[in-house]
This record gives C-alpha cells, structure tokens and sequence, in this order.
C-alpha cells in the first residue's frame, strides 16, 4: 500500500473514531445534595421539601440546577422555554432513600433509566402530585401497591401528568399519606 494511501485511511479512521468518542461523552456525574440547594421554580431550600429531588446539569454550566421534586425535574425537560443543551439529569432513587422526609444525599439515578410511579397518595415538593422515581421496577411496583399508583419509564411520562394537574391521579389517592411512613411502607417515625 502506497503511503499516501495508508495515512488518508489511517487519517479517516482517526476522524471517526474521534466522532464516535464526542457522541459517546460520558455524562457528568450527580452532585451531593446539600443545604445549599435552592428550587429551580420555587425559589426555597431544596431540603424543606418531603419527597424525591432532583438535579439537571447543562453541557456548559459546571453546576446543578435543583429542584424541589422529581416531578419539577421532568417538567424542565418538556418546557420550551428550558435550554435544550442538557448533559445529565438525575432524580433521587426513592428505593434507598431513607424516609420520604429525607429522600438522600447521593442516591441519584439517571432519569432516563428510572421506573417512576406516578398517580400515587405521595405528595413531593410543594405538596403536588409526583413521579417518584426507582432504579428497581419491582421497588417500583411495591410502592405502587402500597401507595397506589402506576409504573411507567422516562420516555412513556405523560406531559399532561407532568405539566398539567396531575390528572391522573384519582380521588381516592388525594389524601396525604402518613409522615411517618417510608416510601418502602415501613414505619421510620
């Protein structure tokens, strides 16, 4: 093989090797959820608020931006008005969270990949419907026998649950469930 031949072949597989390696960017790792977190959308200390929390992190902002449920989270990534640019969101894995009052510091999951229950007695953030989030399907599926609810994944989220009223939810399910009670249905209190 001709030289010149040899360095545009190697030259080529050089240019899409370093194609293949920008769409395979790992995407940053979650940051630990502290008392400096404030909501996104309601302006308070993350930490004030019961329930799973969340965390989006854009291509070129070295910082979290925080939010004061799953659901929060989820909504970011459905309004137009949102940058697009985003490079990692995470939600808090309610299948090791401690209580519902303390969903963890940094037991964060990739929201592409969790199980969300939606539709449940659970109220997040500000008191509202919520997705709460899993890494496990069936720590999913037993939260949705005990708190009512259906199972679903990232890409099936109805935007109307998520932007909406949460319209999902029925009646039956508008109560608040007990403060003391775990997202496993434990007594932690």
């Amino acid at each position: 093989m001709k030289p010149s031949v040899l360095c545009a072949v190697l030259g080529a597989a050089l240019l899409l090797a370093s194609c293949n390696k920008q769409e395979d960017v790992a995407a940053p790792p979650p940051f630990a959820l502290t008392e400096d977190a404030m909501g996104r959308y309601c302006g308070m200390n993350v930490l004030e608020h019961p329930g799973p929390k969340g965390q989006i992190i854009l291509q070129q902002v070295p910082e979290a931006i925080w939010f004061s449920s799953a659901r929060d989270t989820l909504a970011f990534t459905m309004l137009p008005e949102e940058p697009r640019d985003i490079a990692a969101i995470y939600v808090s894995d309610m299948g090791k969270a401690p209580n519902w009052e303390e969903p963890g510091a940094e037991n964060w999951i990739d929201a592409k990949t969790a199980f969300f229950v939606i539709g449940s007695s659970r109220r997040g953030g500000m008191g509202t419907e919520e997705a709460v989030p899993f890494s496990s399907e069936a720590d999913a599926r037993a939260f949705a026998g005990t708190h009512g609810g259906r199972v679903v994944r990232f890409e099936e989220m109805p935007h109307d649950y998520i932007l909406g009223s949460g319209a999902e939810a029925s009646p039956e399910d508008a109560g608040a469930a007990d403060e003391t009670t775990g997202t496993d249905g434990q007594d932690h209190g």
